[in-house]
Formats: C-alpha cells, structure tokens, sequence
C-alpha cells in the first residue's frame, strides 16, 4: 500500500481508542483481570424483583441499597409491566423464589412525550407496524398504578400480596410511594 493510500485509510477501532463498545470489552477484561466467583447462586437473597425505567439516570441498586446478588432487576421503556415483564416475574417467582415485587418509574420519562403516533411513524418508515405498544403515559402516578394492577391481578404470578410501586425524583434520588387505590 502507498504512503498516500494508507493516510487516507481509517484507523482501526482498536487502536484510536475505538468504539464504546470497545471501551466496553476492554472495561470488562480489567473487571475479569481481578475477578473472583462470589459462589452466589441465581436466586436473589432478597427474594426481590425489581421493575424500572431504562433510563440512565437510574442508578437502581446504589438508589435502593442493594448489593449484587439481592434482586433481579427487569427494566424496558418506562419501567412499565408489559407482557415479557410479566414473562420475567413468572419465571423470578415461579424458578428462582422471589415473593417481592417493586416498580419503580421516574420524573421526567422519556414516555410522558411519546403517543401510539410512533408506531405510526416506524411503520411509515420502515414498512411494518410494530407488534409491541409504546405503552407512553402522561402521568407517572397512574401509570405505576397500572403496573401493580397488571402485576397483582396475573395470572402467572404466585405472589403478589408484596407489591408496591414508586416514582424515583430524578433531580433529588428520592423515591416517592404510589398509594395504590388513589
């Protein structure tokens, strides 16, 4: 290859620092580099299951107090419950033991300014409606209470007498209970 031809080329990933994904596999290899089996098994100690919002902002387990191990922890778009969100809980209760269920939602979600219209949108774009609902809301304090119908009225689930939603303050990390029967 000619002096020209190579300095026009792009540079490996690997070796300008790369992608965030790369930065990923690198931050796990040191992770791995002092790594040691905690010996825990798939059960959460805390026989808890935890719902939330994606959202980055949402550091769930220094917000809550818990260490690796104590909870499984569902999270999708909203932190709403969704089919596979009742999926995951079945299979947290029903195959691994836990009797608790906690949903937490958000101040200022990213879903209180979607509507079903970007359903709309995909399919205009891509040429296929979306099988999944956006599942958007414009208040989180209903929403929640959505969520701990659709959790204590499953079918599939066998516990659901510890349910109990909350809205986490994104700008002071506090979180605030729903009261379900408002």
């Amino acid at each position: 290859m000619s002096t020209s031809a190579s300095a026009h080329s792009t540079p490996s990933p690997i070796h300008t620092g790369g992608t965030v994904t790369d930065r990923l596999v690198e931050a796990n290899r040191r992770y791995a580099a002092d790594f040691t089996d905690p010996g825990m098994d798939a059960r959460p100690v805390l026989q808890v299951a935890v719902v939330a919002c994606m959202d980055a902002r949402l550091d769930l387990h220094a917000a809550l107090g818990l260490n690796l191990g104590d909870c499984h922890t569902i999270r999708n778009a909203g932190g709403v419950v969704t089919d596979d969100a009742i999926r995951s809980l079945t299979i947290s209760q029903r195959a691994l033991g836990t009797r608790s269920v906690v949903l937490v939602h958000h101040t200022g979600c990213g879903l209180e300014t979607l509507t079903e219209e970007f359903r709309h949108e995909l399919e205009q774009e891509v040429g296929q409606r979306p099988s999944w609902a956006v599942e958007s809301f414009r208040d989180v304090d209903q929403d929640v209470r959505q969520s701990m119908q659709r959790v204590r009225t499953s079918p599939f689930l066998l516990h659901t007498d510890d349910v109990r939603g909350f809205v986490f303050d994104v700008k002071t990390g506090l979180l605030r209970e729903i009261d379900a029967a408002s």
